[in-house]
């Protein structure tokens, strides 16, 4: 499992304070200039009026923008793609799959994250952050661990597709609702190139999917 940013389809002159005056603008009714300077700016004060993406940013050191954030999980064997929230276990147990493990980068080394993939009897094989990591050696010890965490990478390479070919690095709907079905879709398609492929590998042709 891992997650990613996607765009707005929004300015960041849209993202205003709940409460208060507005910033100086030239007064534009079209497509006014609007001054942020010194303006400190934050997901508790300040909120959007054309939609309820907020601001988010990749790590410490990159710039926050609007973007709503998704989730894609992929199966080890054959990299097919599941996208929609934090909430992709309950819908695979659901649907009667019985994932055992799940390699997840650091981002997810976090105490809820680890007791909500064992509550769901998930044996969570996430990335160790460097101090307070959620897990220790009884799980990193095994030769699994290690497995997991060098194939987990690939789910890179469904973020690239979708963002790329599938169009999904901006998204052009408004809300989380319509935004999530369209991610849905493009993971679909996704699946359907990759099973292709696997049907045209010859050490794969015949293996149904699942």
């Amino acid at each position: 499992m891992d997650g990613t940013l996607i765009e707005a389809a929004a300015s960041l002159k849209s993202f205003r304070l709940k409460a208060g005056p507005r910033p100086p603008s030239d007064d534009d009714p079209g497509n006014p200039s609007v001054d942020f300077r010194g303006e400190r700016r934050s997901n508790e004060t300040h909120a959007s009026t054309t939609d309820p993406e907020r601001l988010l940013r990749k790590g410490r050191a990159q710039e926050a923008r609007l973007a709503f954030l998704g989730h894609a999980l992929m199966e080890n064997r054959h990299g097919r793609a599941g996208c929609g929230t934090g909430a992709l276990l309950d819908e695979l147990q659901e649907r009667g799959y019985r994932p055992r493990t799940l390699g997840t980068d650091c981002g997810y080394d976090t105490k809820d994250c680890v007791r909500d993939m064992r509550a769901r009897r998930v044996t969570p094989l996430v990335a160790q952050e460097k101090k307070h990591s959620a897990i220790d050696g009884r799980t990193t010890r095994h030769a699994d661990y290690a497995v997991s965490l060098r194939i987990r990478k690939r789910v890179e390479e469904v973020f690239g597709w979708m963002k790329t070919v599938g169009g999904w690095r901006r998204t052009r709907y408004r809300g989380v609702a319509r935004t999530g079905l369209a991610g849905y879709l493009v993971a679909t398609a996704y699946n359907l190139v990759r099973m292709a492929n696997l049907l045209s590998e010859p050490e794969t042709a015949g293996v149904p999917p699942g």
